[in-house]
């Protein structure tokens, strides 16, 4: 049977059982006070399903309250829906497509899949490379910097530092204003562990903080050279691959404001690219616990 028949992408109430199920699984837990597994659901024509009342706060509460889907009028089964379709997209699936399949204006569509990357972007700032890991590190360029005139080069684009873990299979990208060494380094820095192994291509902001790994790898791809044993990288080159023809293909055209949260998207996918397409969107669901996003934040970087 396709995922895509299961009942919680088509029964409001199917579908805020599931979650609450994600979601409390270790017991309701009040969102306003923070007690467990003391409250009362509230049933009658006066309440709608899934309203509960804290005993000790008083306070009600839903299983979206103090989450993404706060105060969003789109059935919970829709949302379902939409989180499984942007998970199973390998990359990624434009607005409009979701607008019609989901049959939702396009401009909360638009909110929508904003809402879904927000659950998507990684809490975990762990250093790759932990025991002598292999990392890759790399840089792309994609679109164009609002305001910026089309020249030769890549001064107009915007601009993408990524890092591949080879042992974890993760991906972390940053949106960086430029390439310099006094730029890269402190995000190499932060973002690697120091006994891992660096991967890089020759780019010379990558020479001086290099030196501060247990091994530093360079493939010189000025002079043809794209592998050389253990050095090379192929892995983080088949990252960019699947980002940009999603962001070209599909997307088409992304502000600069936007960038990091479809760089959080495309990471997610790639780094839980091993499971099931449902585990990937249950996964990406236990993302939208206490966050918010507005609609005239998501407009904002």
């Amino acid at each position: 049977m396709s995922h895509l028949s299961n009942p919680i992408f088509h029964d409001e109430t199917k579908a805020r059982k599931w979650l609450e199920a994600r979601i409390w699984a270790n017991g309701r837990m009040c969102p306003h006070c923070g007690v467990v597994d003391d409250s009362t659901e509230l049933k009658g024509k006066a309440h709608r399903p899934g309203v509960y009342q804290c005993n000790a706060c008083r306070k009600q509460f839903t299983v979206t309250v103090g989450t993404l889907f706060e105060r969003s009028k789109i059935p919970l089964d829709k949302w379902l829906m939409a989180t499984y379709l942007l998970c199973a997209s390998k990359k990624g699936m434009s607005t409009r497509q979701f607008s019609r399949m989901l049959n939702v204006s396009v401009k909360s569509t638009w909110f929508m899949m904003h809402r879904i990357r927000e659950a998507m972007r990684d809490g975990d700032l762990a250093p790759f490379g932990q025991g002598g890991g292999m990392v890759e590190v790399d840089e792309t360029f994609i679109g164009r910097k609002k305001g910026k005139e089309v020249r030769h080069g890549y001064e107009h684009k915007m601009k993408v530092l990524s890092l591949v873990d080879r042992e974890t299979g993760k991906a972390r990208s940053i949106v960086v204003n430029d390439l310099k060494t006094k730029t890269v380094a402190p995000i190499v820095r932060a973002n690697i562990a120091r006994e891992a192994k660096l991967m890089t291509d020759e780019a010379r902001h990558y020479v001086k903080v290099g030196r501060e790994y247990a091994d530093h790898q360079v493939v010189r791809h000025n002079i043809g050279e794209y592998g050389r044993g253990e050095a090379h990288t192929n892995t983080i080159e088949g990252f960019f691959s699947i980002f940009k023809r999603g962001m070209k293909g599909v997307y088409q055209h992304c502000g600069e404001k936007h960038l990091h949260r479809y760089l959080a998207e495309f990471d997610f996918r790639y780094t839980e690219r091993k499971i099931s397409d449902f585990e990937r969107a249950s996964l990406a669901l236990m993302g939208i616990q206490g966050r918010r996003l507005t609609y005239r934040r998501a407009d904002a970087r």
